[in-house]
């Protein structure tokens, strides 16, 4: 599959970067998914895209193993000093908003995708979980960590820095194509 096209799409979305990714290089670690359960990011067990609702791993490596090429993707924020963290919060929600208009052009472009982004879901306020079924399923996409992707290990097995230097963050999420 040629995905210079996706990658075309991703960088006119807003992404700092993005480059082809190999499916084959996916390796699903319970250490990352045990990070979740220990609490790391306060996510676990709170929201639809997390686990333990985001499904076993076992089932997610069975699902991503279905795809056949990807692209992982990438919004790096800078800080202009040590206790800029506003900035950081920024590009974070500034990668979130450039994954979920990509996906959904994605979508209306009726690609077979399966997308993984970045952190937990926040779209409500207030999750559903586990009371009442997700009110947008349409909309739910896991993050690379619920799946138990390592993502520095992902991006450098991909060829892609994970690290832009002191004063940088970089949100990586990425897609699978059929």
């Amino acid at each position: 599959m040629n995905m210079d096209k996706y990658i075309a799409l991703a960088m006119e979305c807003g992404f700092t970067h993005a480059k082809e990714l190999d499916p084959s290089t996916l390796e699903f670690l319970p250490e990352v998914r045990d990070m979740c359960a220990a609490g790391k990011c306060r996510s676990y067990g709170t929201n639809w895209s997390c686990p333990p609702a985001c499904g076993e791993l076992d089932e997610l490596e069975n699902k991503c193993s279905e795809y056949t090429s990807g692209v992982i993707l990438q919004t790096v924020g800078y800080r202009e000093h040590e206790f800029d963290f506003e900035s950081f919060m920024d590009a974070g929600k500034k990668h979130g908003k450039t994954f979920e208009s990509f996906y959904e052009k994605l979508r209306e472009m009726g690609t077979d995708v399966l997308p993984m982004g970045a952190g937990g879901c926040r779209r409500c306020e207030k999750c559903t979980y586990p009371d009442e079924p997700c009110r947008f399923p349409e909309k739910l996409t896991p993050s690379m960590e619920a799946c138990g992707l390592l993502v520095s290990k992902v991006c450098q097995d991909n060829d892609i820095p994970y690290y832009y230097g002191k004063d940088t963050i970089a949100y990586v999420a990425c897609c699978l194509f059929k």
